[in-house]
């Protein structure tokens, strides 16, 4: 199919994608997909990805980042012999995107766009986007350093700066610079810094050089209509448990606002208590106009792919969800959000230098991710369960795993990849000399 590039590359502008048939045969046709924000900067995307083979696109909830890109991008020459990866955080982000790309383009999951995650696979040898979690990722890696039949890797919600994406990135510009200066290499995020990426994916350096180019890879920003988002502070008391304070102000919007609420907590724990509290006011029991749900990682795919496609616009939802819901996927019907302001993440204890669970605040960006997404399809009202003085006081961003995070597996994955010193690859943000040292005496130690 000689002219199938040409005529990708028209059809995406007026937001149609042509496809082969799923026959294999020479017949194209026309699949229509929404038109997406994102499709306004795929002209600048496609020929950054060409001629400078990365880029870094900027791109806020809405704009279609996560399920347009990649279609489009198999209509470009260099990805006609090769599969897209897409790389996401989250298990149920992966799934998603998946099934959306699919769903637009009338196919089902496994053929033209697959996923794998842990303890499922939906890839056929037709997928020529497949969907991947980091940790698969870097299994995938590992296993076929060279990245055989992949033309391209896209690395989705960066701004998350897990230690997986970190070390993903750094083996991705090993790669580039050594076996595969051919792979095109995507950076994409809502909230993400662009300047230091792109300055990153610039260095295209052999392993062990000291000098850097002078040039950064392009940055593109897509612009996404977002609707207005009144944002009200509720600090309450700090003597008041949580769940009581969260579900309080869970009762003040199910009198005041309208539409779907989605109420961020640090974890499962605070999940099960607020769903108790709601029970015990009677806004929990389901029988009536309000439902409550949970969505957390423990769920199983039926369950969770029910919370982000059953939204049925005669019953309000209030859906009690993790950090899962702030990126990658979208909660239908949602019009107010609740933030109780805390995540919980893995990081080193400073006295034990042993991985440990903690609960932190929400940064400023993070509050500001999980706020839009209350203004998706309509205005809406975000609840801050902090004073606004408070929030100005609050980290701008949420520090990288890599900074105080455990390293043991991750010099252990260096190890696997061939690389004792991980100064000898270029980072993002390096890792700590204190946090290598910890990592190497608790190895040791093993």
């Amino acid at each position: 199919m000689p002219h199938m590039t040409s005529l990708w590359g028209h059809s995406h502008r007026l937001g149609a994608i042509t496809l082969q048939s799923e026959s294999g045969a020479s017949r194209l046709w026309q699949v229509t997909v929404p038109e997406l924000p994102v499709f306004e900067v795929m002209d600048q995307l496609c020929s950054a990805l060409k001629d400078h083979g990365a880029a870094v696109l900027i791109a806020p909830p809405g704009t279609g980042k996560t399920t347009a890109v990649a279609p489009v991008l198999l209509g470009e020459a260099w990805a006609e012999s090769g599969r897209i990866i897409l790389v996401e955080p989250r298990r149920i982000a992966a799934r998603a995107a998946a099934m959306r790309m699919a769903e637009m383009h009338q196919q089902v999951v496994g053929q033209q766009f697959g996923y794998a995650v842990r303890g499922e696979r939906q890839v056929s040898a037709q997928t020529r986007v497949e969907v991947l979690t980091e940790g698969l990722f870097l299994r995938r890696i590992q296993s076929d350093p060279e990245l055989s039949g992949v033309s391209a890797v896209l690395l989705d919600e960066f701004h998350e700066r897990s230690l997986d994406s970190d070390l993903l990135l750094a083996l991705l510009l090993d790669l580039r610079s050594s076996l595969r200066p051919d792979l095109r290499l995507l950076v994409m995020s809502a909230t993400l810094d662009p300047s230091p990426v792109a300055a990153l994916l610039g260095s295209t350096q052999p392993r062990g050089s000291e000098t850097a180019p002078a040039v950064p890879s392009p940055v593109i920003e897509a612009v996404a209509k977002m609707y207005p988002v009144e944002t009200r502070y509720r600090p309450g008391s700090a003597h008041d448990p949580l769940e009581e304070r969260v579900a309080a102000v869970i009762q003040e919007a199910l009198r005041t606002d309208t539409g779907d609420i989605l109420v961020f907590l640090p974890g499962r724990p605070e999940i099960f208590r607020v769903a108790r509290v709601l029970e015990r006011l009677g806004s929990g029991s389901g029988s009536g106009s309000v439902i409550v749900r949970q969505l957390h990682g423990s769920l199983s795919p039926a369950e969770q792919q029910e919370i982000i496609q059953g939204h049925d616009a005669q019953q309000r939802r209030v859906v009690l969800s993790t950090s899962l819901a702030e990126t990658s996927i979208t909660v239908p019907g949602v019009r107010v959000v609740i933030d109780a302001g805390r995540r919980r993440v893995v990081r080193t204890d400073p006295h034990s230098g042993l991985p440990a669970l903690r609960t932190t605040a929400v940064s400023q960006a993070g509050a500001d991710q999980r706020r839009g997404r209350a203004g998706r399809t309509a205005p809406g009202v975000a609840y801050r369960l902090w004073a606004e003085n408070e929030h100005r006081h609050r980290p701008i961003a949420d520090t990288p795993e890599i900074l105080d995070g455990d390293l043991s597996a991750m010099l252990l994955q260096l190890l696997v990849w061939g690389v004792e010193n991980p100064a000898s690859l270029r980072w993002l943000d390096e890792p700590p000399e204190r946090g290598v040292d910890q990592a190497q005496l608790l190895l040791s130690a093993l």
